[in-house]
């Protein structure tokens, strides 16, 4: 008793003490580890920051869209700033409905196709933007407690070699180098949780603003379509 209690005290195991006193490979996991927890959480603030200031955008550019605005003089508004969203694909269909004007289009459906294509462009560009950066969430979400694992293992290989150098097999003696390999695991967990949590979370916010596009599309779609046709019409028939 007197040993495992002499054994016991020689031995710190706080954390610190058993990161200090893990070997080399475990501490590599670990440092790996803590830097991609420290990614995730940057990640996380970044997204919820980005995806709040999108939603606002996407609520006040449809507020102003719908408020009875003439199209030509919306698009003059914002002709000439940085647009995202809901903006940059109205945007994006405006520039190419004025520039087929402007060069005489004569066939609706050719206008339209481009429209269409210049508004698609334009949202599959958007759309990568709020997705950027989640496969990180779910490399480090999946990946995460295995390299967390593999520092356990490789912990308690050099524990149990440690066990045989000495000899003993006391509790004392064991413990803090299973501590140390058990810790790794810990870590990888605390990198692997949130990330799943934040990639489910933030895929859905992605996929709801990514809806409120395609909506929005199908709907300015149908209003310039409508347009195209009374313009055309006239020059159609008097030809």
């Amino acid at each position: 008793m007197e040993e495992v209690g002499l054994a016991a005290a020689t031995h710190d195991v706080s954390l610190w003490a058993l990161f200090m006193q893990a070997g080399f490979v475990v501490k590599l996991v670990m440092i790996g580890l803590i830097g991609a927890s420290v990614w995730t959480w940057a990640i996380v603030i970044d997204k919820y920051v980005s995806y709040s200031k999108a939603k606002r955008q996407f609520d006040q550019f449809e507020q102003v869209f719908w408020s009875g605005q003439s199209l030509e003089e919306l698009y003059r508004t914002l002709a000439e700033r940085q647009n995202g969203g809901l903006a940059a694909i109205f945007v994006a269909a405006m520039r190419e409905w004025k520039k087929s004007f402007e060069r005489g289009a004569r066939s609706p459906i050719g206008l339209q196709m481009r429209i269409d294509r210049a508004m698609d462009v334009t949202m599959a560009r958007e759309s990568e933007t709020y997705e950027s950066r989640l496969g990180s969430l779910a490399t480090i979400g999946s990946a995460a407690p295995f390299i967390g694992l593999f520092g356990t293992v490789v912990g308690i290989m050099t524990s149990f070699q440690a066990i045989a150098g000495s000899k003993s097999t006391n509790l004392a003696v064991v413990a803090p180098g299973i501590a140390e390999a058990l810790l790794a695991t810990a870590i990888g967990l605390v990198a692997a949780i949130p990330a799943v949590i934040a990639y489910n979370r933030f895929s859905a916010e992605a996929g709801k603003l990514t809806g409120r596009m395609e909506g929005f599309a199908d709907e300015f779609s149908a209003i310039l379509s409508r347009q195209i046709d009374e313009k055309l019409q006239p020059r159609a028939a008097a030809q």
